[in-house]
């Protein structure tokens, strides 16, 4: 096994800033111009298309998931942020041009299929072993203060008026590619390998296969795959069960829900920073344990207030959950087949994992399930699912 350098820089360097600011403005024009898709499909009589602009934006992950990687280890991770970045602009201006709205938000997808390797593969690189949670803590804090004012912005934008959303919009990507130029053009972590397409797909089967046979990679694996197909899933459940349970029917409502549950996550991120190390990761499964029960208790609710409750302790389970596992899977990584590697291969088994929840979701709408039975056996799953995952992962360590 390939034993990787890390800068160990302070947390509160320049380059850290840098990454920080270009991650939350990348990330709220993503989630803005979601809501935004969202209202255009829905003023045009399409609801139903809802669950496929979701899909057009996970695709790019599964399909380039073998390429991603490489191309995330063979160049400095700087510049292939700065690259992705702009092509979510072209995707934003795309959309504003009157593009097909699936097609002009995969094209966004593509360039965050290229990101997310890149900005977790570089917090490797700057940060050690001792440092890497509190890292991830901050990435994910500024991901999802992002998320939060996406949301919100995007919700009341888009019933206010979609011009004024998407001008937002293209300026944060602007704006983000503008503040990766800050970001340390680190040393690439794989220079000079080949970029022949099947000899990618050979290396990507081969890192997949290690990192499944690594006990702590295949535990944060899983785990985190259950964390965003579950999270993407609820998301998008939101826009039907708002005015079903609580008979409200404009953007912003959903929006906001979507933004309480961020604001969990920002809590359960700084709990996990002072209180899991990668020593003692396995306190991170307290968190995935009460998702299921919390999100079952959701199908019960019909006031709105008690719903938002219920969003940030969905929020803070979730982020106590998945940022160790995060810190966890880069570090493994970093140290034999490269931090950008080790996250394509994630972002392959977490879109997998979006694809299939959703799917199951897309499916019980057209069967005609009512939205609350619908969370009420996700949340069901849930349980069953991580408390699976849980006892293995604990039986393993007692053995």
């Amino acid at each position: 096994m390939i034993q990787r350098k890390s800068l160990d820089m302070p947390l509160l360097s320049l380059g850290m800033m840098s990454v920080l600011v270009a991650q939350f403005l990348s990330a709220l024009a993503d989630n803005a111009i979601l809501i935004a898709a969202i209202a255009i499909v829905k003023s045009q009589g399409f609801p139903n298309l809802i669950p496929l602009i979701q899909g057009s934006f996970v695709v790019p992950f599964v399909l380039l998931a073998p390429f991603v990687g490489q191309i995330a280890d063979g160049f400095p991770k700087s510049r292939v942020m700065l690259v992705a970045n702009l092509l979510k602009l072209a995707g934003a201006l795309a959309m504003v041009s009157g593009i097909n709205p699936l097609a002009a938000y995969g094209m966004i997808g593509i360039g965050a299929a290229m990101y997310s390797p890149a900005k977790y593969g570089i917090l490797a690189q700057m940060f050690g072993p001792t440092s890497l949670v509190r890292a991830n803590g901050m990435m994910e804090g500024s991901t999802i203060v992002a998320i939060l004012l996406g949301v919100i912005l995007g919700g009341w934008l888009a019933d206010f008026s979609l011009n004024w959303a998407f001008t937002g919009v293209v300026a944060a990507y602007g704006l983000a590619a503008f503040a990766n130029l800050f970001i340390p053009a680190l040393p690439a972590e794989k220079a000079g390998e080949s970029f022949h397409p099947w000899l990618l797909l050979k290396k990507f089967v081969a890192s997949l296969s290690l990192l499944f046979k690594d006990r702590d990679a295949r535990f944060s694996l899983l785990g985190t795959s259950v964390f965003w197909g579950s999270g993407t899933t609820l998301r998008l459940m939101l826009f039907a069960w708002v005015p079903a349970a609580l008979l409200i029917t404009d953007n912003q409502t959903p929006a906001n829900l979507m933004g309480a549950v961020s604001i969990g996550i920002v809590l359960g991120a700084v709990a996990a920073g002072l209180w899991v190390s990668l020593a003692k990761v396995n306190r991170a499964l307290l968190g995935g344990l009460l998702l299921g029960p919390v999100i079952l208790a959701l199908a019960f609710v019909h006031d709105l207030s008690l719903a938002y409750i219920l969003m940030i302790v969905i929020g803070t389970c979730g982020g106590f959950f998945v940022v160790p596992l995060n810190a966890l899977l880069q570090e493994r990584g970093h140290a034999s087949i490269g931090a950008g590697n080790a996250l394509a291969v994630q972002n392959f088994a977490e879109n997998i994992a979006m694809l299939l929840f959703v799917g199951g979701y897309s499916l019980a709408a057209a069967a005609g399930v009512p939205v609350a039975v619908s969370i009420g056996g996700f949340g069901v799953v849930l349980v069953g699912v991580l408390g699976t995952l849980a006892a293995f992962r604990l039986k393993r360590r007692a053995g």
